[in-house]
């Protein structure tokens, strides 16, 4: 008899952590020694519908149970630890963990309640492991310890689809490769992620930078490249995709010129073969993201694989797979995180990455204009993520990490007892 699995997590929803719920449950699936029901969990805002509108993902559905009738064997949730309980008879939580210096205090805790995290990133691993809080009798108010992690993490990445994500010869036709190839330009710089809150160059994507960088870059500039955002604040509304314009507008009257290079932003949701026609559109020459800190960083690992190059920040949970022989990877130093963008998540005695601006300005003008001395490491780095953080690679790491971990479970055996004989007459 399979051990029961119950796993909790938002896998039905337009989200980092969606993609990353689905992986794992595919993964677990594919070993074939559970028996997988799942609870469907909602991620922030972000909108419900995408194993509906992803038919390759619509057999996940028919596992979702409405509730737990009675303790599963191995409980598993996908979300912040602050949430992890310990539901079943072995508990695991798996989170993108840490983008800062510093985990909050609830974090701590909810990885102390289960018997094991799996984090994406060293990175992460290590913020969990260093994070202390004193802990504090809640009459006296007096330090009576010291809150730390006590229970084990693990590193489990966060694999890329290889029968997905890859180097394409050619485009399939679609209103969106249309749509690209509108564009004049013939070299742009392409940013995934999203645009959330913070005052400019705040933001934990530093997307506002990113975007007054680029300007500064190439004003004046006769031959100028392209900025391509792929972003949003929330969802895929027409509301979040003005707000988005507004704040391009915003930033363009910071800066003393009016020749200035263009960006353009896709907005809405799209499948991942699209975002792979994206990566590989031939105007799509490069990947930049000055972001403050990663988890793991997704869409790096992702774009990595059209073989193209990547100027990125130099720090937090990227650096597991970016290599900086490869890539571009950017100095800086490490700043508190402002109080725009603080929050119960994001401390505000925590710090996170500030990319030096002298180094921005290089790259973004060096790669643009010697493209060609970029293309090999563009290559290198592909081979390198597509050796080490495939999907195959997470899924052989989950399986060898649960046999090692989850106990034998007593087995309930039905007890026959012999039924006593009839006495015969002599």
């Amino acid at each position: 008899m399979k051990n029961t699995v119950v796993i909790s997590s938002p896998f039905d929803t337009y989200s980092g952590y969606g993609a990353r719920a689905r992986d794992v449950i595919k993964a677990i699936l594919a070993t074939d020694k559970y028996d997988v029901k799942l609870l469907s969990q909602r991620w922030g805002a972000t909108p419900f519908g995408f194993c509906n509108d992803n038919p390759e993902w619509s057999h996940l559905l028919k596992l979702v149970v409405p509730n737990i009738q009675q303790k599963p064997d191995i409980w598993i949730q996908i979300t912040i630890p602050s949430e992890f309980q310990p539901v079943g008879k072995y508990n695991i939580g798996i989170t993108a963990g840490v983008e800062t210096t510093l985990s909050p205090g609830d974090w701590i805790e909810g990885i102390n309640r289960i018997d094991l995290t799996l984090v994406s990133s060293n990175h992460s691993k290590q913020i969990f492991l260093n994070t202390q809080f004193d802990k504090k009798d809640k009459n006296t108010n007096q330090t009576v310890g010291v809150v730390k992690v006590e229970k084990p993490i693990e590193v489990l990445f966060e694999g890329a689809n290889l029968d997905i994500y890859k180097a394409l010869d050619k485009i399939p036709p679609s209103d969106l490769n249309d749509a690209l190839k509108e564009i004049p330009e013939s070299f742009a710089y392409l940013f995934v992620g999203h645009w959330i809150n913070g005052d400019l160059g705040e933001d934990r994507k530093n997307v506002g930078l990113l975007i007054k960088s680029f300007f500064e870059a190439f004003k004046n500039k006769t031959n100028k490249p392209a900025l391509i955002l792929k972003t949003s604040q929330v969802g895929s509304s027409y509301m979040d995709r003005e707000e988005i314009l507004k704040k391009i507008k915003q930033i363009r009257k910071t800066v003393n010129s009016t020749n200035l290079p263009n960006v353009y932003l896709l907005h809405g949701e799209f499948t991942d073969e699209e975002i792979n026609d994206i990566y590989n559109h031939p105007k799509v020459k490069a990947m930049i993201s000055l972001t403050r800190g990663e988890g793991f960083g997704r869409p790096l690992l992702e774009f990595s694989l059209s073989k193209k190059p990547i100027i990125a920040s130099g720090w937090s949970g990227h650096m597991d797979f970016l290599k900086p022989e490869f890539s571009s990877l950017l100095n800086g130093k490490l700043t508190n995180v402002h109080p725009s963008a603080a929050n119960q998540w994001l401390l505000a005695e925590s710090q996170w990455f500030a990319p030096d601006l002298f180094q921005i300005n290089h790259y973004l003008k060096d790669v643009f204009e010697n493209y060609k001395k970029y293309v090999d490491g563009g290559k290198r780095q592909a081979h390198y993520s597509k050796t080490n953080f495939s999907w195959e690679g997470m899924k052989d790491s989950l399986e060898k990490i649960m046999d090692e971990n989850i106990p034998e479970f007593p087995k309930q055996i039905e007890l026959k007892i012999p039924q006593p004989q009839q006495p015969t007459l002599a």
